[in-house]
């Protein structure tokens, strides 16, 4: 279902659109902590949290995902289902969708403000990929091989490693929740599609100039523990990554919460609580 709404929900507050990011197993399942903390403090707001083409319960068609594919969709959804302003909340290295979604609205109305949460190193969102390196870094992952590596990867116990090394600030908050969740999100072989287009880089571009067109009050929010997918990153402080985006953003606010790469889930309550008083105060 893209849409989450208690019976009660009122149509006088922007909705929220949720952009889960792109992962083994990810979905919009992602955001299932995040609306439940929502609704226990805000029962009154319609959240609309879809499958992005290529995960959960999405269709997923063999091709390289690019960021515009999946601002396409949402897009479609903003104009035929939503059909009013939203307040667009975007996860990690799935900020670029976010962006491209607003250059694409036909009615730049349909987005009210935008929440960045943990978005990528500021060398990694406006350093542009080799575009011949994609191409081979997607024929490499769709073969035999590639589908072998997928299946090691579904592994409850790969993912609970990989997400105590890369996206949790403590080890200890990947819970069986979390690996159930990713687990049961891989178990479609198709599934890899989207996981391997991102691993080969076709959302790697430069964002600078759609960062510093952005016309929407923007909130970033970056984890204490924050830390980058990419060597390019690795040298850049948050304090400078947080500088960065402030700088060039029009309507800029940040803020650093405690947690590492997955702020929505690890540090629920206080990701809730910024966007909140960024609504609250836009």
């Amino acid at each position: 279902m893209p849409a989450i709404a208690p019976p009660e929900s009122s149509t006088e507050n922007p909705p929220l659109l949720l952009i889960h990011p792109i992962g083994v197993g990810l979905s919009r399942r992602f955001w299932d902590r995040f609306c439940q903390t929502w609704f226990a403090l805000d029962p009154t707001r319609t959240i609309y949290n879809p499958d992005l083409l290529g995960c959960g319960e999405s269709a997923m068609p063999a091709i390289a995902y690019a960021p515009e594919d999946w601002a396409d969709q949402l897009q479609h959804f903003l104009k035929t289902v939503v059909k009013r302003p939203v307040v667009v909340i975007a996860q990690g290295a799935l900020t670029p969708v976010a962006l491209r979604l607003a250059e694409q609205q036909e009615t730049p109305n349909l987005i009210d403000r935008m929440v960045f949460s943990d978005p990528p190193a500021w060398a990694v969102i406006t350093g542009a990929a080799n575009p011949l390196q994609q191409r081979v870094g997607w024929n490499l992952l769709d073969t035999p091989l590639g589908q072998g590596f997928y299946r090691y990867a579904r592994r409850s116990s790969f993912l609970r490693s990989f997400s105590a090394r890369q996206l949790f600030a403590q080890a200890e908050n990947v819970d069986q929740a979390w690996i159930e969740t990713l687990v049961k999100g891989s178990e479609k072989p198709e599934s890899r599609f989207a996981v391997f287009a991102f691993l080969a880089g076709f959302w790697r571009q430069n964002y600078q100039d759609a960062i510093a067109n952005l016309p929407q009050p923007t909130l970033v929010v970056i984890g204490d523990s924050a830390t980058s997918i990419s060597r390019s990153g690795k040298s850049e402080t948050l304090e400078q990554r947080m500088a960065n985006y402030l700088r060039y953003l029009p309507k800029g606010q940040g803020v650093q919460i405690e947690g590492r790469n997955v702020l929505p889930y690890e540090s629920t309550e206080e990701f809730v609580a910024v966007v909140r008083s960024f609504l609250g105060s836009s």
